[in-house]
């Protein structure tokens, strides 16, 4: 398990810098932040899509 050794990048302020701009942007610098926020989009999509859906179908039986 790593312990978390000294860092290079942390020390000159690299991390800090990247996260500041991630923040700012709204997009995430590294690849599995990528991932995850389209992910958690397509969730919400997903969610969207099968509300419409079912209400439809209910607006399609009530008005038949």
């Amino acid at each position: 398990m790593n312990r978390g050794g000294f860092s290079w990048k942390r020390l000159l302020g690299i991390s800090a810098a990247k996260s500041k701009i991630s923040r700012k942007i709204g997009i995430p610098l590294t690849r599995s932040g990528r991932q995850r926020k389209v992910g958690a989009a397509m969730g919400c999509i997903t969610l969207l899509v099968g509300a419409l859906g079912i209400g439809a179908t209910a607006a399609a039986i009530i008005l038949k």
